[in-house]
């Protein structure tokens, strides 16, 4: 399970191991050069404010930063802390009412039945277009005759333009010389007090020589920069076909990037690697967003500003992009397909999900486009008739699909040229290891609600041990059923070079989960979903878990934590990111790891853990920098020992025992006293005092 914090708008062949970088964004700032006084009169505003219902309103021109205040504003510990419940929803300018309204009152009630009253909520309505649309969702929320005075976000003075422009370039040092900082104090007037303008200029002249003429020329001519840089035109243009605030999940922009060749270019033959250096150069230069990362920070959604994707679309047209995105209107289809025939290369991003409201017979369409790379059906389950026409798509690179009467799955096998397989089904349906062993191009393969069976069997139901095939490109594999049996053992070599695994366990292995250690040496993640009760009644199922050494995450879910299990752990000397979820400590529910060091630790996460003690020297874990619980309704406290951990900086508690929120207040405090300085942030979600 991955905990995403929102960000803004919306709510990570060779022996060596894999030295993928993580992405994340290189602004981290604390405070918003310009808005410390309009923060801090907002704050106020609803610390102080009325109990009953108020109306705070942000307004301004586009690019001014009221997004970014009011993130900075919801984000803040006081806010954070002062508030039982927090929620954060995109309007857009084009909104649909009743879908906007579910999903507020599913945020707001934890998808129960009715909305508590005895909380006080703090809801957030970004990107608010019109005064009529603002009319239109007020009739929704309770009554109330408040409604404070609009708060006008003015324009960036001079000074603070300057400001804002010498912190993002030379990253807090001085500017170096008298002719920079005409030419800054030039850009500064040029970009007319709009914070968005100064990132973006800064963005790219952070890149450059410094040199007055190069920063003047940008800042006259910013929309040539944004799109001049070929290596990353694509990628941008690309980015601007999806919804107006859009939360862009990572996973399916990479792969959507690579399945369209963008990236081919780059100075590595790995798309992966390729990918992700594009994605952190678009961060660099403030062309796009973060909208939600993982607590170790790594990045999960991005998306564009609303100014930024109108700056894109517009590039679009006027170079006649040759591009189709569902929905779509499908009677303008059937002349855009007779100018262009069979020109199509692309169809479909994640979440367009009112393609089968706008055109009945989807597979009419389908089986006109024989060019298309990157296919997302995950949001309708299609019929079995589909099975013909999608073996016809041979050019397919990316396919996302949800099945519901698919029998047999062997015609993907057709796919040659598949990269990304994502596959969901609410029935169990079989795909077999044969099928996917022709598909030597396959690279991330995501199973869903499938049962995944691993023999190589050919027709007259016989093991092929004489098959050789094996997926050297297969970067990532997930499956939430797979049969690990006595057969396994041979075939865990058929895919050498994978770097993420997720697995669903349901029963006790007869072998190790990696027979073949030597072959893996590239896997830094892990994700094992355990069957629990098998586990229960079993000896000795630990030995089959010894993990391999390389390991950087591992999530368990569904786990018995014995003391050996925690021992294998330990063992993993590069482990930075720990996630347990839904377990139990065996024996005497007490979690000691005393004596135990996690040497490499940065990030453990605990939901739902199911101790009721847990036992830590200051040594156990001498590197952390995050703990997140959630839902510690068991256990009482925070081991004291924790004091004593000096990398520590956040603590964060979600639907937890008031006993344990006091443990970690208590640990914030004492490091204050100690030290004379704040570096522990404590941050309290929800408080329940009932313990389950």
């Amino acid at each position: 399970m991955d905990i995403v914090e929102t960000c803004g708008k919306g709510t990570l062949s060779s022996g060596e191991p894999s030295t993928k970088r993580s992405i994340t964004s290189i602004y981290d700032d604390d405070e918003v050069v310009g808005f410390e006084k309009d923060a801090e009169i907002i704050m106020k505003k609803l610390i102080q404010g009325t109990k009953e219902r108020d109306v705070i309103s942000i307004y301004g021109r586009a690019g001014l930063g009221k997004t970014t205040l009011a993130s900075k504003v919801y984000n803040n510990p006081s806010i954070v802390n002062y508030f039982d419940l927090k929620a954060w929803f995109a309007v857009s300018q084009a909104y649909n009412r009743k879908m906007l309204l579910v999903e507020i009152f599913k945020q707001v009630t934890n998808d129960r039945i009715k909305i508590k009253e005895d909380i006080i909520y703090l809801i957030v309505l970004d990107d608010i277009w019109d005064v009529e649309a603002w009319e239109d969702l007020e009739l929704c929320f309770p009554r109330g005759e408040n409604h404070s005075e609009p708060y006008s976000l003015k324009f960036l003075t001079v000074e603070q333009s300057w400001e804002l422009l010498q912190k993002k370039v030379f990253r807090g040092e001085n500017c170096p010389s008298d002719d920079l900082l005409k030419a800054g104090l030039q850009v500064a007037q040029h970009c007319k007090g709009l914070p968005l303008v100064f990132i973006l200029v800064a963005g790219f002249i952070a890149k450059m020589e410094k040199e007055a003429s190069l920063w003047l020329k940008v800042a006259s001519d910013l929309s040539s920069y944004v799109l001049g840089e070929q290596s990353l035109k694509p990628c941008l243009l690309y980015m601007g076909l999806f919804p107006e605030d859009h939360k862009i999940p990572m996973y399916d922009l990479l792969k959507l990037w690579m399945a369209k060749e963008f990236v081919l270019n780059a100075e590595t033959e790995n798309m992966e690697e390729a990918s992700r250096n594009c994605l952190s150069d678009l961060l660099n230069r403030s062309l796009i967003m973060v909208a939600g990362m993982r607590v170790n920070r790594d990045i999960v959604y991005c998306s564009l500003h609303d100014v930024v994707r109108e700056l894109f679309l517009r590039k679009l047209i006027k170079d006649n992009y040759i591009q189709l995105a569902v929905p779509y209107n499908p009677y303008a289809f059937n002349t855009w397909h007779n100018q262009y025939s069979n020109a199509l290369e692309f169809i479909a991003h994640p979440k367009f999900n009112t393609w089968h409201n706008q055109y009945s017979n989807a597979l009419d369409l389908v089986v006109r486009l024989r060019f298309v790379r990157a296919l997302y059906l995950m949001d309708m389950e299609l019929s079995i008739s589909w099975a013909i026409v999608m073996q016809s798509l041979t050019q397919l690179r990316y396919l996302a699909l949800s099945v519901k009467h698919f029998k047999f799955m062997k015609w993907i096998s057709h796919l040659h040229n598949l990269q990304t397989l994502q596959l969901k089904s609410h029935e169990t349906l079989h795909l077999r290891a044969d099928t996917l062993l022709v598909m030597t191009k396959l690279r991330h393969v995501n199973i869903d609600s499938f049962s995944v069976v691993w023999e190589d069997i050919n027709d007259e139901g016989c093991f092929e041990e004489c098959s050789t095939t094996m997926l050297e490109n297969m970067k990532s594999f997930r499956t939430c059923d797979m049969q690990l049996d006595t057969m396994n053992a041979r075939f865990w070599w058929r895919f050498p070079n994978p770097e993420e695994l997720g697995l669903h366990v349901k029963v006790v292995p007869e072998f190790p989960l990696f027979p073949i250690p030597e072959v893996h040496t590239r896997l830094h993640s892990l994700s094992l979903d355990f069957s629990l009760i098998q586990f229960f009644d079993s000896v000795g199922w630990e030995r089959y878990f010894i993990f391999l050494s390389n390991l950087k995450h591992l999530d368990l879910s569904c786990y018995l934590l014995t003391e050996e299990m925690v021992l294998n752990i330990a063992r993993l000397k590069k482990l930075e990111s720990l996630k347990l979820f839904m377990g139990f400590s065996f024996g005497s529910n007490c979690w000691d790891v005393t004596n135990v060091e996690f040497r490499a630790l940065k990030y453990l996460v605990l939901h739902f853990v199911r101790m009721e003690e847990w036992k830590a020297s200051e040594e156990s874990f001498p590197v952390l920098e995050v703990l997140f619980i959630e839902a510690g309704f068991k256990f009482k406290e925070i081991p004291p020992s924790f004091a004593d951990m000096p990398t520590q900086r956040l603590i964060e508690l979600s639907n937890c025992i008031h006993s344990l929120v006091v443990s970690a207040t208590n640990i914030e405090r004492e490091i204050e006293e100690d030290t004379g300085c704040d570096s522990l942030q404590v941050v309290i979600k929800k408080v329940n005092k009932c313990i389950y």
